[in-house]
């Protein structure tokens, strides 16, 4: 069987840490059996090329020095900074449609699958109806944010799924969203883990999973070092919809002598939330790691501890490590004794579509604590595989950490809860089943 994968990112080379559970993905279809090829924007002139053995096939739309409207950052979030960049909308579904049908004439898949429905199956339509090749879209939750946002692309939406013989939700959240939209059949088909691809040795371990990699296999529980502290780890990008802000007011909570918040990452909002956790109290210390352009505002060199004198309680101390390289995030979690995602539905009514980091630190044996937001219910099974806490809720935050700081016994269920929790619903094997299930169905009837 072969398969048009469609996307609007994928790793432009071997270290690329773009979009692993997608490059992860077509790893795992690859190893099924399905002859697989990858059609996505060229990135500042980029041409075809091959990743992992596969072909990705590489569509120009704009001079190279203009050719940055994906990767590295979400086209939305570019343009709401850029408005002029929505320009590059039309040559950029122009030039994919027709990049497609040449593909399609020559290649003729059996199938093609179109992540983030909008634009992308509308670069798909004119293949799939010249040739008669069957469509199945595949949501992933921001597409569908744009609704609220531009409503002229609800038609759109609603136009192409109808147009689709198949449709994948990444979580049960994106899929509610989508029968909304338009009522048909929805294929839930969420992301494994990116660090398995150093299990079997015959797949490609993606750039962002290399960072775990010395880190303990599925299945262990490793003890972590007692350093006096209680160490509450956030990996992910500094943006709204991961709710950090609530993490470092959740240090309120937490006595100082027990607990650490380390941030690990950078973003946006990074000196924003380093002013904020410097603000907490007037006798906290800040550390601020990385680098050094990351804190060259406030004078500082990297690691430098910043101590604010005066009367009051003690908030745990809060650490940001900035960039970490795949040896040092690896340490992170092998420290770390929970990791937690605070996420929130942000101002612009973003939320987590599914939370994949979580699936990767329940892999490597820490118990979690997330926000009851988005898709993390599909991952996070409250008091299961482990704790979800009401959104902007830093005392909830606070209260959940001290529970499993209080009780080795939870946190052992938890973990224990977490490995059965991949196996059933996380497990690339089942996915990838799954998808080729739905490939075959409709390619039968195409």
């Amino acid at each position: 069987m072969k398969v048009l994968v469609i996307g609007s990112v994928y790793p432009r080379f071997p270290e690329d840490a773009e979009v692993p559970w997608l490059r992860t993905s077509v790893a795992h279809l690859g190893r099924a059996g399905v002859d697989i090829q990858v059609l996505a924007p060229a990135y500042k002139g980029l041409k075809n090329h091959e990743i992992d053995g596969v072909q990705v096939n590489r569509f120009r739309y704009a001079p190279a020095s203009l050719e940055f409207l994906t990767h590295e950052e979400g086209a939305p979030s570019k343009m709401a900074g850029k408005p002029w960049l929505q320009l590059l909308a039309i040559p950029y579904i122009i030039s994919g449609f027709f990049k497609c049908i040449g593909i399609c004439r020559k290649w003729r898949p059996d199938v093609i699958h179109a992540h983030w429905p909008f634009p992308h199956a509308y670069i798909a339509l004119g293949a799939t109806k010249l040739f008669g090749i069957p469509l199945a879209l595949n949501f992933h939750g921001a597409e569908l944010l744009l609704i609220r946002k531009k409503k002229w692309v609800r038609p759109l939406l609603k136009f192409a799924i109808g147009q689709a013989q198949a449709v994948f939700a990444n979580s049960s959240f994106t899929a509610g969203r989508i029968k909304a939209l338009r009522d048909v059949p929805v294929e839930w088909s969420p992301y494994g883990t990116t660090l398995e691809g150093d299990k079997g040795g015959s797949l490609p371990l993606a750039p962002a999973a290399a960072a775990s990699s010395a880190t303990p296999s599925s299945g262990d529980t490793p003890q972590r070092p007692d350093s006096g502290k209680f160490k509450i780890l956030f990996v992910g990008r500094h943006i709204e919809r991961k709710g950090i802000c609530y993490l470092i007011e959740a240090a309120k909570y937490l006595p100082r002598e027990q607990f650490e918040i380390r941030i690990v990452g950078v973003g946006d909002l990074t000196e924003k939330l380093k002013e904020q956790a410097a603000g907490l109290d007037v006798s906290s210390d800040v550390i601020l790691s990385g680098d050094s352009h990351d804190i060259q505002d406030l004078g500082l060199q990297p690691h430098s501890r910043v101590r604010f004198e005066g009367a009051g309680s003690r908030p745990a101390e809060i650490i940001f490590t900035g960039k970490l390289t795949p040896e040092e995030l690896a340490n992170e979690y092998k420290s770390a004794n929970v990791f937690t995602l605070p996420a929130i539905v942000d101002s612009k009514g973003d939320t987590e579509g599914l939370g994949v980091v979580l699936i990767e630190a329940m892999e490597l044996g820490l118990p979690v604590v997330a926000s009851n937001v988005g898709g993390i219910p599909d991952v996070v099974v409250d008091g299961t595989s482990g704790i979800l806490v009401p959104e902007k809720d830093p005392k909830a935050l606070a209260d959940a950490f001290k529970r499993l700081a209080a009780d080795p016994a939870l946190v052992q269920k938890l973990l224990d809860g977490a490995q059965k929790r991949i196996a059933e619903c996380f497990s690339w094997d089942g996915i990838i089943q799954r998808q080729i299930e739905v490939y075959k169905k409709i390619s039968k009837h195409s």
